[in-house]
């Protein structure tokens, strides 16, 4: 696999250290056992695949790369290059400024963008209309689209399976960035739909069985079809895909009732096979994940930004065992007593006392989102065994992992 050139600040050589340690004994990713690192009265599990992914590294590589190669330009980005604040906020403080948030509100005027500068394509991709919009502008889209290839591998899905006459049903949160993307994508050749769960899936199913009006689908699905979309008529063959993001298990749940749906309704054929859409590294970090349930732990830490789509998923699979604090940094993990943390479910901030088990030795699962640095991963390692003086060294540790 291609080697990124990323700044080396996101690098750790801890982690670094136990990553490569799994890739020289298992090159072809078919181990999903967790790593221990124990360190006597604290002990860390770490799954096999967590952090930055191919689609993050190539975005970061490429912003930088934009920002060394125009000095002197006003350079952009459309939203968050990825759902990392201290990744986003470094390209801020050199100079890049954000055209929109990433629900899509305006902080730059389209009128303000002329053929001079430089504007940044994010992972997540854009809608074709944003695209057409920079093109009439004369603004360079090409060089500077960091697209994650997985992203891009569900626009031609869905086109292939549009143009066979197959309406689009994509899994995902419609005010994503990467589901508006896929949306305007999907829609230029099929009529498409979003659907965020399982739930939404069942009540879009009641159109396709007839149990519904479908003078009731414009209310229950306001927002989230395309342009003349007809429950009716667009609901007889469909193909499922999904934001990169989500879930995988839970795309496929989706994609599996569907097609239960359509072939009582209509027969198997009127349903589009289209699990080769899931995201490789997703897959990788939603399994290794699930491998961890399997271990005995006191509790979980989750790094990530906090409006991360994929490190919310890892704290869905971790809190079906054990307690899960969501932090973005180690600035979070307050002492031995308090940690401040993000509670997904309620899209709360809260602060939280005697997290930390008294027990010895006391072990932690830690990992991160697709777009984490490997670098906060360790320094929060640190933080927490600044709270055990008679740890094991890290040095000592590590050595012995690697003649393990």
């Amino acid at each position: 696999m291609k080697k990124f050139e990323i700044p080396e600040k996101y690098r750790s050589s801890v982690i670094g250290k136990v990553k490569e340690w799994r890739k020289a004994g298992d090159p072809r990713k078919q181990d999903f056992t967790p790593t221990l690192l124990d360190f006597g009265p604290v002990r860390f599990i770490l799954p096999r695949h967590f952090g930055f992914c191919y689609g993050v590294e190539n975005a970061i590589e490429i912003s930088y790369k934009a920002i060394d190669e125009n000095p002197g330009k006003r350079i952009f980005l459309l939203s968050q290059m990825i759902h990392n604040p201290a990744v986003n906020d470094d390209l801020i403080s050199r100079g890049i400024e954000f055209i929109m948030d990433t629900e899509g509100n305006q902080f730059v005027e389209w009128d303000s963008i002329t053929s001079d500068d430089v504007v940044i394509i994010p992972a997540f991709g854009t809608t074709v209309e944003i695209e057409n919009l920079l093109k009439s502008k004369g603004v360079e889209t090409k060089k500077y689209n960091t697209t994650c290839p997985f992203v891009e591998k569900v626009w031609k899905r869905s086109a292939e399976i549009g143009t066979k006459g197959y309406s689009i049903i994509i899994h995902g949160k419609h005010k994503h960035e990467e589901t508006r993307a896929t949306f305007s994508h999907s829609f230029q050749n099929a009529p498409s739909i979003i659907v965020r769960d399982m739930n939404e899936a069942e009540k879009l199913a009641a159109y396709v069985k007839g149990e519904k009006d479908g003078s009731e689908f414009y209310t229950e699905f306001e927002g989230k079809y395309s342009e003349g979309f007809d429950p009716k008529r667009d609901l007889q063959r469909v193909g499922v895909v999904n934001q990169t993001t989500m879930l995988a298990s839970e795309t496929q749940e989706i994609a599996d009732f569907f097609k239960q749906v359509l072939a009582e309704k209509y027969g198997a054929e009127n349903f589009a096979d289209t699990r080769d859409t899931l995201c490789y590294a997703t897959n990788d970090n939603q399994e290794a994940t699930s491998w961890i349930l399997k271990e005995k732990a006191d509790l979980a830490l989750v790094l990530g930004g906090y409006n991360s789509s994929n490190t919310s998923q890892l704290v869905t699979i971790l809190s079906e065992k054990m307690p899960v604090y969501f932090i973005k940094d180690a600035d979070e993990v307050a002492s031995v007593n308090e940690i401040n943390h993000f509670e997904y479910s309620g899209h709360i901030h809260k602060n939280s006392k005697n997290w930390l088990p008294a027990n010895e030795p006391v072990t932690i699962v830690l990992t991160s989102g697709a777009s984490c640095p490997d670098t906060t991963v360790e320094a929060v390692l640190r933080k927490l065994l600044s709270f055990y003086p008679n740890s094991n060294s890290i040095e000592s540790v590590l050595d012995g992992l690697i003649k393990s």
